[in-house]
C-alpha cells in the first residue's frame, strides 16, 4: 500500500529537528455523512493538500512538515489513510495527495464517537515525530453521539502541547448549523491558537479545506502570542 511507503519518511532521531509541524487530519465517515458527500470530502481534501497555494505553504518555511490522515466513526472505527510521512517535496506531497484521493472508505454504518476518535489522534501523536508544534485537524458534520465527547477525551489523553482545529461541515437545516458551530467552539476547540473553518455543505469541503490548511501551515514564531479562537466563514 503506498501510503505504507511513504511512512518509510517518518522522522526518528537528530531528524526530527527538522520538522516544524506535526499535522494530523481526521475526516468523519459516520453514518451520516452518505456515499456523495464521502467522496465530496475525499476529493476536495486530495485537491486543498494538491492546492498551489497550500503547497507554498507547506514549503514556506526551511523547516519541513509531518503529515497523517486517518477516518473515523464509531468508538472502535478509526483507520489510517496516510501514516506519518515527512513532506519534504512538492513530489511527494503530491503522492501524499494522490494516495487520499484514491483511498476507499473503511465505514459507513457507524455513530459519532469524536472522543474515541480524539484518543486515536493523540495516539497518532505518540508514535509521530517530534515537532516544533503538533495540530490535530477534526472535521465533520455532527456532534458526538455516542461514548465519551472531546472535554473528556482531552482530560484522559495526553493533549498537552497539541492544538486541536475543527472544520465543520454545515447542514441545509439552519438550527442544526448553528448548534454545531457552537459544540465545535465548546467542545472541540483546544490549545493555543485553536480555530474552526466553514465549509457550507460538502461542495465547499475543498475550499474550506484549502483556507484551513494554509492557515495551519503558516510558520510559527515559539513564544509569539496566540489569538483567540476565531470561526472562519
Amino acid at each position: 500500500m503506498f501510503s505504507r511507503l511513504l511512512a518509510c519518511a517518518v522522522l526518528a532521531g537528530p531528524a526530527s529537528a527538522e520538522c516544524r509541524l506535526a499535522l494530523v487530519l481526521a475526516i468523519d465517515v459516520s453514518s451520516s455523512v452518505d456515499a456523495e458527500e464521502d467522496r465530496l470530502q475525499r476529493s476536495g481534501l486530495a485537491a486543498a493538500l494538491a492546492a498551489p497555494e497550500v503547497r507554498a505553504a507547506f514549503f514556506a518555511g526551511d523547516q519541513h512538515v509531518a503529515l497523517a490522515v486517518y477516518e473515523w466513526s464509531g468508538r472502535y472505527n478509526q483507520e489510517v489513510l496516510l501514516d506519518w510521512t515527512l513532506i519534504d517535496s512538492p513530489a511527494v506531497l503530491l503522492r501524499a495527495s494522490q494516495v487520499l484521493a484514491t483511498s476507499t472508505r473503511s465505514h459507513n454504518d457507524f455513530p459519532t464517537a469524536m472522543g474515541y476518535a480524539l484518543g486515536f489522534g493523540a495516539g497518532l501523536f505518540r508514535r509521530g515525530p517530534d515537532c516544533l508544534f503538533r495540530t490535530l485537524d477534526m472535521a465533520g458534520d455532527g456532534q458526538n453521539n455516542e461514548g465519551f465527547g472531546p472535554r473528556r477525551a482531552y482530560a484522559e489523553f495526553p493533549f498537552d502541547g497539541v492544538t486541536v482545529n475543527g472544520l465543520v461541515v454545515n447542514g441545509a437545516d439552519f438550527e442544526a448549523e448553528t448548534g454545531l458551530i457552537a459544540f465545535y467552539q465548546r467542545e472541540v476547540l483546544h490549545g493555543p491558537g485553536a480555530f474552526i473553518e466553514i465549509a457550507q455543505g460538502f461542495d465547499d469541503y475543498e475550499r474550506a479545506m484549502r483556507r484551513k490548511l494554509e492557515r495551519e501551515l503558516s510558520p510559527r514564531v515559539i513564544g509569539a502570542v496566540s489569538p483567540l479562537p476565531v470561526t472562519g466563514g
